[in-house]
């Protein structure tokens, strides 16, 4: 049985911001555990979105998907999304709404309400850290991100909302 939320953090930690999306990874997967929350959620992370994530929303009431984006408003944005093609908002050549395109037409039914956390990051050098404005911004999400977790339900998450 597959737990009911999944998150995907996506990013490359050698490059620069691009790291936020595992920083927060780790810090969540931590974080889920010392609150007995773990087996709730199920976290993925890996470099890019690929087609075959639309095999993780399967019987998932929630999905999240946390990534860095250039020229995102600081500290980020929180938003539901719908299936579609040909959006990108984060750094990543599959985004977000296109996986949920991927599950639709594979499934032949609409994906589980989803929610992309987008922090924003200024540098994505290959080689370089975690820039310090970025960091702040991850803190800032992961307080989201806590209470995101601590009420994983639609309507809390839709209440939580910032664009």
């Amino acid at each position: 049985m597959s737990a009911p939320v999944v998150i995907f953090a996506v990013g490359n930690p050698s490059r620069g911001d691009d790291a936020i999306g595992p920083e927060l990874y780790g810090r969540l997967e931590k974080w889920l555990q010392n609150q007995g929350l773990a087996e709730q959620f199920e976290l993925i992370e890996d470099f890019q979105l690929q087609i075959e994530h639309a095999l993780d929303l399967q019987g998932r009431q929630l999905a999240l998907f946390i990534d860095a984006g250039e020229n995102t408003p600081a500290p980020y944005t929180f938003k539901q999304i719908a299936p579609a093609t040909g959006i990108a908002h984060t750094t990543h050549e599959l985004p977000p709404e296109a996986v949920l395109q991927v599950y639709l037409q594979t499934e032949g039914s609409q994906p589980p309400p989803s929610f992309v956390l987008c922090v924003s990051g200024e540098k994505f050098e290959l080689g370089e850290p975690l820039t310090a404005t970025a960091s702040g911004y991850v803190d800032a999400a992961f307080d989201l991100l806590m209470q995101l977790c601590r009420k994983a339900e639609l309507a809390e998450w839709k209440r939580a909302v910032v664009q």
